[in-house]
């Protein structure tokens, strides 16, 4: 270790010595905070400076109507423009404006079109259009401008945006004001209409049965219609037959009538006669009865009556053959009271001709008994006066009741069967009306069937979305409150206008707050020049002692080392403060930004160090490209997620991911766990350098300085 002391202090005794060496080496001390200063002066404040950019505004918008109001987007747009000093804003035309921006003198050109607010104005159309703006931009000028510029015309497009739903919204609430009071008005409409919605959804089934049991009954009744027309032809058949039967009827009926008044006189005289000779009879018995009888002469007696009671038989035999010729017509209504007359005639007639066997029988035994013929005598002289007697009653029954009944009753027939020829000529006048009646019906049937069917297909869908109705009314009624929905409407339209001309409000709270974007990229080109700063002490100063046999190559390591820390120290101390007090930047913590610095100087420079003094020039360019790698992959300008795979991969193996995330706390506010982590990498770091210099140059060292000597020969290293 002493040798190694020897050699750092000979090296600063000659520097010391050596004004050159001196000058040289303040240089190399004062260069890397150059190279720091300036990159953190120029990213100082560069979006505060974006009213310098020239960006070429042309507006040719002819402006449009929303409800009869007058609307120019455009011409509002260019009056904000004027007041607004964000860039640097050129209002011209459009040819202009595109020469400009192609020869480079603007950056950037918007154009607002000429249907610009027409389209805007669709906003109440079924069909909205969206408005356009057209937006020019010449990105080979800059690499970043365009960025800046792009973000310009975003505001723009935002600003638009956000006083166009302003003026929008509020139209659309002074209408939902209006609506507001209009629903409640018409509150009470809307609950008779939910409860005939609900109505309507209980009574869905017993109308689905009434439909069905419609539609049965009206093919029934389609069915049945079908049934009178076919039978209507027999109706016709029908009721001319009838009509031809009552007609023929009312001619039976009155010849029956003729014939009856014709046959009256002659049926009472023959009754008269059979009473007359029935009288007669009974008279002649009498006579028999009060006279002494000569039994010789009863045959000639006997026969006499029997001749008088044939002649009344046959009498009764004609009255009874007119009788059942009237019995025989069947519409005649007195059938009754000719049955009778018929019963009566036939039982004097039955009598009669038991006189007669009587009388017979007289004759047989008028030989024998006087005493009999006396009894048989008065027995026939009794059924004569009986007889008598009925024949008189049948004359009077005959003509006081048959005869007048009869013709009554034949009268009556006539007059009721003029009326059913009335009343059947009337249906035969009216079976062709009939007939179109059917017809008509059998149509509109059948077209209502058809809509029946119809309705009946499309029940059940009806049936759904009453259903479905019902049932989202009954959700929205749980869900919400119409009172609720009513005072929602009517908010005051200009107080949701401001609403949404700016919705939300950004409250920004800075955990860590940098004042500048010049601060924010302090950490990243002071680790960058301190690392800078190494790479030029190892291509300028010699990492070998003048007299190498003097030392091993271990103490040669350490005792270059020193020098190389002890300078390095210096670059870290004068760039760090530099930052502070020449700069001007805002620390967090000062001091600790100096600390750091100082502790990655000595990282750094052991890392460097260590590859010079192992592998010479070779380790010179392995310095080189460890640094390319590390300002691409260390997160120092662009956040690690957004950097290709590669270099995520290689992030945790970098130096300066965790150099510059150190500085980072000291300049933004510290967190004690990041500090730990930060730190105790880069020890590693410088650590793992350190070990691999001291075991590894002394068993390198010839190859290197072979492979140097060889390098040197060609003239073209040192």
């Amino acid at each position: 270790m002493r040798n190694s002391w020897r050699i750092f202090t000979r090296d600063i005794k000659n520097v010391s010595r050596n004004w050159v060496a001196a000058f040289l080496i303040g240089g190399l001390m004062l260069l890397p905070s150059l190279y720091a200063w300036f990159n953190i002066g120029a990213s100082w404040d560069p979006y505060s400076k974006t009213d310098q950019l020239p960006v070429g505004i042309v507006n040719e918008d002819n402006g449009a109507e929303l409800r009869d109001e007058k609307l120019n987007i455009g011409m509002e747009l260019v009056k904000e423009l004027k007041k607004n000093n964000d860039m640097n804003w050129k209002f011209v035309d459009r040819n202009k404006a595109m020469d400009r921006v192609e020869y480079g003198e603007y950056f950037a050109v918007i154009i607002i079109p000429s249907d610009f607010s027409k389209k805007l104005a669709t906003v109440i159309d079924d069909k909205p259009e969206k408005a356009t703006l057209e937006y020019y931009v010449n990105e080979k000028i800059n690499a970043i401008a365009p960025k800046i510029t792009a973000s310009g015309a975003g505001g723009i497009v935002d600003k638009i945006t956000g006083s166009f739903i302003s003026t929008v919204n509020g139209t659309i609430f002074e209408l939902f004001n209006e609506l507001g009071i209009e629903i409640q008005k018409d509150l009470p409409d809307i609950k008779r209409f939910e409860d005939y919605v609900f109505t309507v959804d209980r009574e869905l089934p017993g109308i689905g049965a009434v439909l069905n049991e419609s539609l049965s009954d009206a093919e029934s009744a389609k069915r049945i219609i079908q049934k009178a027309q076919a039978e209507i032809p027999d109706v016709k058949r029908v009721t001319n037959q009838g009509l031809d039967t009552i007609d023929r009827t009312t001619d039976f009926l009155g010849k029956a009538e003729n014939e009856l008044n014709e046959m009256a006189p002659t049926i009472q005289e023959d009754l008269e006669r059979v009473q007359e000779m029935a009288a007669r009879v009974n008279e002649f018995l009498g006579q028999i009865e009060t006279s002494s009888i000569d039994l010789s002469g009863a045959e000639t007696i006997n026969k006499q009556a029997a001749d008088k009671l044939a002649i009344s038989i046959q009498t009764i035999d004609t009255v009874e053959a007119s009788l059942q010729s009237l019995q025989k017509n069947e519409e005649n209504p007195n059938q009754e009271q000719i049955e009778q007359a018929l019963y009566q005639l036939e039982k004097v007639k039955l009598e009669m001709q038991s006189i007669q066997k009587e009388g017979q029988k007289l004759n047989d035994i008028i030989a024998t008994k006087q005493q009999d013929v006396n009894e048989l005598i008065k027995g026939i002289q009794d059924r004569a006066s009986k007889t008598d007697k009925d024949m008189d009653a049948l004359i009077k029954r005959y003509k006081q009741t048959i005869e007048p009944a009869v013709l009554s009753e034949v009268a009556k027939a006539k007059g009721t069967l003029n009326e059913a020829r009335n009343i059947l000529q009337d249906i035969q006048s009216t079976i062709p009306e009939v007939e179109r009646i059917l017809s008509n019906t059998d149509k509109n049937l059948g077209k209502g069937t058809e809509i029946l069917q119809n309705v009946s297909s499309q029940f059940t869908y009806v049936k759904d979305k009453i259903s479905q109705l019902a049932g989202r009314i009954k959700d929205i009624q749980g869900e919400t409150d119409i009172n609720e929905i009513i005072e929602l409407l009517r908010n005051d339209p200009n107080a949701e206008k401001s609403f949404f001309e700016e919705p939300v409000v950004l409250n920004k709270n800075s955990l860590f707050p940098i004042q500048n974007y010049g601060a924010a990229m302090t950490p990243f080109y002071t680790v960058l020049a301190i690392w800078v700063g190494a790479l030029l002490l190892i291509s300028l100063l010699a990492t070998e002692v003048i007299s190498p046999h003097e030392f091993t190559e271990r103490q040669i390591y350490f005792g270059k080392l020193l020098t190389f820390l002890c300078i390095g120290f210096i670059q870290a101390m004068i760039v760090t403060v530099g930052d502070i007090f020449i700069l001007g930047v805002h620390i967090a913590e000062p001091g600790l930004f100096i600390v750091f610095g100082l502790f990655i100087s000595i990282v750094f420079m052991i890392v460097v160090y260590t590859l010079v003094s192992v592998f010479g020039n070779i380790g010179k360019a392995m310095a080189i490209v460890l640094l390319v790698l590390q300002i691409a992959g260390a997160g120092g300008t662009y956040p690690v997620p957004l950097l290709p795979s590669f270099f995520q991969t290689i992030h945790p193996f970098l130096p300066f991911s965790y150099a510059i995330d150190l500085m980072r706390e000291a300049v933004g506010g510290i967190v004690l766990e990041r500090v730990y982590r930060d730190m105790l990498i880069l020890t590693l770091f410088g650590v793992f350098a350190l070990l691999f210099g001291t075991f590894f140059k002394g068993p390198l060292s010839k190859r290197t300085k072979a492979f140097m000597k060889k390098s040197k020969e060609s003239g073209l290293f040192h």
